[in-house]
């Protein structure tokens, strides 16, 4: 009912997606480029997910937490770069109003559950490390799986809010969306009528989502720190340092590019910056972190051998 009377309290029916570039002559190299990289998110996310659930060495907390990562990388790759991908190979890319509100929605809810089981993988190697007796009984099946619906729940609900808050909006003048996908920002760029409340609850939910999720990881590496000064065997320090590097990258790229990309969203000067590093944290991050916790990470490269030995077998 909220869409129907959006759609009818405003004259715009359907967007229309500019891409990453108007320059005919980068959109073929682009659509091979962006191509490559979906497949190989697609492939790599897949593999890890399908890996994990077939290894029972991989049946643990952390590679638990690591299947949702991957599961939510899949899920939310899948839900902008089809239509990306289609700006540079269609001379008008677009998009009913419906769907653009579907596409953030999802989008929505994908970006904030991927931040808060990358929390909950941070708290998980506070606890591996620093109590690690206590390791099974503190991260039961029973704790893994509220932490992990807590973070289903909280991208729920901000995409509900952000959503809820966007429909509210009436478009009633132009229908171009300088982004290849409806985000947020682009879209309060196109209202015509007062954004004030929706810039208001985005830096709010945003704001407070960042410095929840920082100070949890940020005290969580503290404590981490502070076990690993007393561990005093070599081979202690390179355990502790080992199981959290993965996590330390893909933290570091994931909030860097997406702080990036929403510093000063309102200015005009900053829009292809923006677009620039939305590339890194929506299209980059998903397909390298199958890549970083396979590299880095013995268990799975000894479950690859493993599963590569049944297969050719």
């Amino acid at each position: 009912m909220m869409e129907m009377t959006m759609e009818n309290k405003s004259s715009v029916s359907e967007f229309i997606l500019m891409g990453l570039t108007d320059q005919p002559e980068l959109k073929l190299p682009l659509f091979v480029l962006f191509l490559m990289n979906y497949v190989a998110t697609v492939m790599g996310n897949l593999s890890l997910m399908s890996l994990i659930s077939l290894n029972a060495n991989l049946h643990t907390p952390m590679y638990f937490f690591i299947f949702n990562l991957s599961f939510i990388d899949f899920c939310y790759s899948m839900v902008f770069t089809p239509k990306m991908l289609m700006s540079f190979v269609l001379e008008k890319n677009t998009i009913s109003f419906r769907g653009c509100m579907t596409q953030l929605f999802f989008f929505c809810v994908f970006i904030n559950a991927e931040s808060y089981v990358l929390t909950a993988m941070a708290y998980d190697r506070y606890v591996a490390i620093g109590q690690p007796l206590m390791y099974q009984v503190v991260m039961s099946p029973k704790v893994c799986c509220l932490l992990i619906f807590g973070s289903y729940l909280m991208g729920f609900i901000s995409a509900m809010t952000h959503t809820g808050c966007m429909v509210r909006l009436t478009f009633c003048d132009s229908n171009i969306i300088n982004h290849y996908m409806c985000d947020i920002f682009p879209l309060l760029q196109l209202s015509c009528s007062s954004t004030y409340l929706n810039e208001l609850m985005s830096y709010v939910a945003v704001g407070t989502a960042i410095i929840l999720c920082c100070l949890i990881i940020l005290v969580s590496y503290a404590m981490i720190l502070f076990n690993i000064i007393h561990i005093s065997s070599g081979k202690g320090w390179s355990k502790a340092l080992g199981t959290c590097g993965s996590h330390i990258i893909t933290v570091s790229l994931f909030y860097g590019s997406g702080l990036l990309a929403y510093v000063n969203p309102s200015s005009a000067e900053t829009v292809g910056q923006s677009k620039f590093f939305s590339v890194f944290y929506t299209l980059l991050v998903p397909m390298l972190n199958p890549l970083i916790y396979s590299l880095r990470n013995k268990d799975v490269k000894l479950a690859m051998k493993k599963s590569w030995k049944r297969i050719t077998s």
